[in-house]
């Protein structure tokens, strides 16, 4: 074929790939609901035309310059038919397009003109197998890609891409964008999609470990750029630091949440100074958009300082046990941060985002990343957890979104039950205790258990452990009382014990299962310990109400023999619940067979008096 010949026929690939891109774009949007895919099959059509053109032309003798032009316009028509297959879910067909283009870049991969429709059909691929489930087929082509990027960055002779599928695509890159930065952008997809592919595969440390990456690299290439999705950023970052926090990586969670909360606050400066250059239903969206998630990340931060104080707590329990058993650690206060438990084999220490450090300064210090040693640490910890929580009702009100609302709620009375744990007086910790009801009882009236029946059960049990705690307070201090008679302390005591009671009975009544008689109830396995629990309680209970009735003595006896039986003859009766609740089951054992000797004793002394 001839210079002028193939020049022709280039001519006319070129024309049809206008004439596909001005398809896609000139799209009416009225079709779009009646036909959504019209416009990508008459696309389709058009990249047929293209391929046969192609085909014949590469049939033809052609000098191998002028071939390696025609294989590599043949790869990217794959490449785009590949694409608006799988926009049209026919990833069959998808799959086979991309394997045709990977098939003629082959040994072209790091060519200037091969290595942008290569990384990006890879990417493709790895998408159409993490859709099928399979991730460790998707992984194998995006390890490739990766391979591929880093191999033609790092040649010696490396120079900058040529852009083939921006000129001849169906989705080109953005408009004066360079091809080095074309390249870095379709990287950072490809080290996105390994998250998603790692994060399903349960390699949750390499998951974040490429987020994190994905999310640098979107910051540093928007200081050129200028196309980040500001919100969708911050909620990602929000969102990784909660993996950190589980891991007990504050400083990184921290420095994660500080970041998206720079992000955002810097989104609505930009929101204002353009508040006027907007159509408002557009600006209302944002900001709606903006609000929602905002909330979100007002509830990342709350989970960070919950975490914190919870932690805190147990490390201090677990010194106190080391105390009792070894006098060493006696009085011994350890500065211990989280970042002195590092797994070796796990580093985190890279995790940060260097181009916001000078910016995120003044806020890194609101909240600690070492644990907490008294009351003086955990209340500032509380009072950003309170801020955080009353922003995120701000958005998740009860009327609008009440199961988000619920655990919000949840969230704050958890807050204050670790706080009170610091809290060395028992007054005080005492009306942290009676918050907590104020809200839970305030929230829980307002909620129809029919619709929200978990919801409900979760603050009834939250409910009965509170006014628990409460119980156990106001007994202690009975205990060293002179006056152990006090009419106006047994009645409080009284009042929350029947509280806790009447919350666990709640709980209980909700079980479909529930049966008076435990040899006929069953419950489903995940409601066996909480349903057992609820029952060793109120045994528990009962005995702790305090009257000189002797027939209320009776009745609250025999009540602690009953709901302790039932736990028993559950027990015989489902084994598996015996090694649930093997510790409470040797309790009621014990007790049960004591107990009928006090109610004899009750039962004589009420005859006596008759």
């Amino acid at each position: 074929m001839s210079s002028n010949q193939l020049s022709k026929e280039l001519s006319f690939v070129i024309k049809k790939f206008a004439q596909v891109r001005k398809i896609l774009d000139e799209r009416q949007k009225s079709n779009l609901k009646r036909e959504p895919y019209k416009s990508k099959y008459a696309a389709m059509d058009v990249l047929k035309e293209i391929e046969s053109n192609l085909n014949d032309t590469i049939d033809s003798e052609l000098e191998e310059k002028d071939k390696n032009v025609v294989i590599l316009l043949l790869a990217i028509t794959y490449l785009n038919s590949g694409i608006l297959h799988a926009d049209t879910e026919e990833l069959n067909t998808a799959e086979e397009q991309f394997m045709k283009c990977v098939d003629l870049l082959k040994d072209r991969e790091l060519e200037p003109e091969g290595v942008l429709p290569i990384l990006a059909t890879l990417n493709q691929l790895g998408i159409i197998w993490s859709r099928w489930n399979q991730p460790l087929k998707a992984k194998i082509f995006l390890d490739r890609a990766e391979q591929i990027y880093k191999d033609f960055t790092n040649a010696k002779n490396s120079c900058d891409p040529i852009d083939l599928v921006s000129n001849f695509g169906t989705a080109g890159t953005k408009e004066g964008l360079s091809t080095k930065h074309a390249l870095e952008k379709i990287h950072t997809l490809t080290l996105y999609y390994q998250a998603q592919v790692y994060g399903v595969l349960k390699d949750y440390y390499k998951s974040a470990v490429y987020c994190h990456i994905t999310l640098r690299r979107q910051l540093e290439q928007n200081e050129i750029i200028q196309d980040l999705d500001y919100v969708e950023w911050a909620l990602n970052a929000a969102t990784l630091s909660q993996y950190f926090i589980g891991n007990k990586r504050f400083t990184q969670a921290r420095h994660h949440l500080v970041a998206a909360s720079y992000i955002l606050q810097k989104y609505e400066n930009t929101m204002k100074e353009k508040k006027n250059k907007t159509n408002s239903k557009i600006a209302a969206a944002e900001y709606e958009r903006y609000k929602h998630r905002s909330a979100d990340v007002a509830r990342c931060w709350a989970k960070y300082g919950i975490l914190l104080l919870s932690l805190s707590k147990h490390r201090l329990l677990q010194e106190a046990e080391k105390d009792e058993i070894n006098p060493y650690y006696k009085n011994r206060k350890s500065e211990l941060n989280f970042d002195q438990e590092k797994d070796p084999e796990k580093s985190f220490d890279d995790l940060k985002f260097d181009i916001l450090m000078d910016d995120i300064k003044p806020f890194i210090n609101q909240i600690t990343d070492k644990y907490l040693l008294d009351f003086n640490d955990a209340k500032p910890v509380f009072l950003n957890i309170q801020k955080w929580i009353e922003q995120a009702k701000s958005y998740y009100t009860l009327d609008n979104h009440a199961s988000d609302y619920v655990e919000i709620i949840q969230d704050i009375s958890q807050a204050y039950k670790y706080l009170a744990f610091f809290e060395e007086n028992e007054d005080r910790r005492a009306k942290m205790h009676k918050r907590r009801i104020d809200i839970l009882e305030a929230t829980v009236k307002e909620l129809n258990p029919h619709y929200y029946k978990t919801a409900c059960r979760q603050i009834w049990t939250e409910l009965s452990e509170t006014y628990s705690d409460i119980l156990d307070i106001k007994l202690d201090r009975l205990q060293i009382s002179e006056d152990k008679a006090d009419p106006h302390a047994l009645t409080k005591i009284n009042h929350l014990a029947k509280s806790s009671i009447k919350n666990f009975q709640l709980f209980l009544d909700s079980l479909e299962n529930n049966s008076t008689n435990a040899r006929t109830a069953t419950f489903p396995h995940h409601f066996v310990q909480p349903a057992l629990s609820a029952y060793f309680q109120i045994g528990r209970l009962y005995s702790k109400i305090i009257t000189v009735d002797k027939s209320m003595q009776l009745q609250n006896t025999q009540n602690t023999i009953n709901a302790y039986q039932f736990l028993i003859d559950y027990c015989e009766t489902h084994p598996e619940a015996a090694e649930i609740m093997k510790q409470e089951l040797t309790l009621c054992k014990e007790i049960v067979s004591l107990l009928p000797v006090k109610v004899s004793k009750l039962r004589q002394e009420l005859l006596e008096q008759q």
